[in-house]
């Protein structure tokens, strides 16, 4: 799909402030109104799920689809007052086995196992179910939760919750329709240091964000190893289909939540582009042979994504991906404001005015950050880290999603962020593949993000006592 925008106008609009929702007016900002044909978006076939208030589940049932990722969310979820595990399905014996040790080790009864190929459907249709936790591979995330929404089910989905636009708004319209949850497992915005960030964000320690940088850098070339079939063959064969960005969501969630994404502000466009494959093939010649089937494979997916996102506000977002490079860990987590700076990698440091040309010494940070640090993970945080998941922001993730299924709460990250958070795997490869022109990423939300409120920080300790 051709997005090329047909002419550009260059307009001075004086001292327009450059973000008319919030963001501040300094100087004279040129801004530049492009022309094109927007794509239309579908008409709502039910009700908005903004802020949807489902009714209150004194206990939690639920059914763990894919074990391979899925069997630490077991771990977890065993060891969560009010989440209970009904049913447990994988392909593999053996996880199947490991998932049923989980649930015996934390004094939990055994859940009934499937393992056919299309048993989750079984699952979807049981009467004894409330929650589908889609921990499968990313081209059986939207099949399992449309089902499963359609039968009364809530979802959460595994990163990312779809991988293209049209299957993001399925499922928008399924939730809409059926008026249940659906929630992508992003699990980096309950992970310690963004939360922090979040909540000084909110207190306006940073002024207005005008600019966030994020990315998943991580050195996976492993996943060649065929043997593992958890993650490696389904992610290689979509390298070897596609370009652009397949995994952009653990980065852009916590910067889309202090930015107020579908809450006040909502992404506009985008351009993005990659740099040519050189090191699966590299790797796969030194580890296996210049002959090998590995190493002949034609990858699409460049080694290096750059996708740069402008909101309706003003604010702009790089998203970086590579997996191909021996680099590393890092996912950015860059915040700019109008009155100060935070990094996360390689090291946690924030710079504020009136010195905001140095960072703040070791024991101001300390202490600004446990100022504000989140009440949610000042109240579960400890208990995190005692059952771990990547640090325990996992397990503050699972929590936090019992608790607001339990007590009819909206969730913290609904379907709207699930399709948009999503949707940049789709947009950026489109924009990559027509010479990184620009590509609008739809309104998920029809118009709601204008009148909905951003999540509040909700101070744990005297919502319970």
């Amino acid at each position: 799909m051709n997005n090329r925008r047909d002419f550009i106008k260059e307009t001075l609009l004086g001292g327009l402030a450059l973000g008319t929702f919030g963001l501040p007016s300094y100087g004279s900002n040129r801004i530049y109104e492009v022309a094109q044909k927007k794509q239309p978006i579908p008409k709502r076939k039910g009700k908005s799920v903004m802020g949807l208030k489902c009714e209150p589940l004194p206990v939690v049932r639920i059914a763990v689809i894919g074990l391979g990722r899925g069997n630490s969310a077991v771990y977890r979820l065993a060891r969560i007052e009010g989440a209970e595990i009904v049913a447990l399905d994988d392909l593999v014996p053996a996880r199947l086995a490991a998932a049923q040790k989980n649930l015996k080790d934390a004094g939990r009864p055994e859940a009934v196992a499937y393992s056919k190929e299309d048993d989750w459907k079984k699952i979807c249709e049981r009467d004894d179910i409330d929650l589908i936790y889609n921990a499968t591979p990313w081209d059986l995330h939207v099949p399992i939760a449309v089902y499963a929404m359609k039968h009364g089910k809530h979802v959460a989905i595994e990163v990312p919750a779809a991988m293209t636009v049209e299957d993001c708004w399925a499922l928008v319209d399924t939730a809409e329709e059926t008026q249940r949850h659906c929630m992508m497992l992003e699990n980096c915005c309950y992970d310690f240091f963004e939360l922090t960030t979040l909540n000084m964000v909110r207190q306006g320690v940073f002024g207005d964000i005008f600019h966030g940088e994020c990315a998943y850098i991580h050195d996976l070339r492993n996943q060649l190893d065929r043997s593992d079939n958890y993650h490696n063959t389904w992610r290689v064969d979509h390298y070897t289909r596609h370009t652009g960005n397949p995994y952009p969501t653990h980065g852009l969630g916590p910067i889309a939540h202090t930015m107020n994404i579908n809450r006040g502000d909502r992404f506009d466009y985008l351009t993005s582009m990659s740099s040519n494959e050189y090191g699966l093939t590299l790797y796969a010649e030194n580890k296996y042979g210049k002959d090998s089937p590995e190493a002949k494979a034609n990858y699409k997916l460049g080694d290096m994504n750059c996708t740069i996102v402008r909101t309706v506000n003003g604010r702009t977002i790089l998203i970086e991906h590579n997996v191909m490079s021996p680099c590393p860990y890092d996912r950015l987590h860059k915040l700019f404001g109008t009155k100060g700076y935070a990094v996360k990698y390689p090291e946690q440091r924030i710079a504020l005015d009136p010195k905001a040309h140095e960072f703040l010494s070791e024991d101001e940070f300390k202490a600004i950050t446990k100022k504000y640090e989140h009440p949610l993970s000042k109240y579960i945080g400890e208990q995190a880290k005692k059952v771990g998941g990547h640090g325990g922001m996992d397990y503050i993730m699972d929590w936090r999603l019992i608790y607001c299924l339990r007590n009819g709460l909206p969730l913290d990250q609904d379907v709207y962020d699930a399709a948009t958070w999503s949707s940049i795997v789709d947009l950026s490869e489109k924009s990559v593949l027509n010479r990184s022109n620009s590509v609008d990423v739809p309104d998920f939300t029809r118009g709601e993000w204008q009148k909905a409120k951003p999540w509040p920080i909700i101070d744990m300790e005297k919502v319970l006592f």
